[in-house]
């Protein structure tokens, strides 16, 4: 199967925390960060970190 995106992170977003999921060619890494800002930032510094190009939020397709 073709690579069509290297480095993404998918986040799974809750009341009082985001989830991030990084796929790199080195794997996987996940990482559960606090909805405060210092704690946003982090994940912003993290993400960036593992040099992603995309990222999207999880839609949880059973909510109504």
């Amino acid at each position: 199967m073709e690579v069509v995106i290297e480095r993404a992170c998918g986040m799974d977003v809750h009341k009082d925390n985001i989830t991030a999921c990084v796929m790199t060619p080195e794997g996987k890494k996940i990482q559960t960060f606090s909805n405060k800002t210092v704690f946003l930032l982090k994940m912003v510094d993290w993400i960036k970190q593992h040099c992603c190009t995309h990222v999207a939020k999880i839609l949880d397709l059973k909510r109504n």
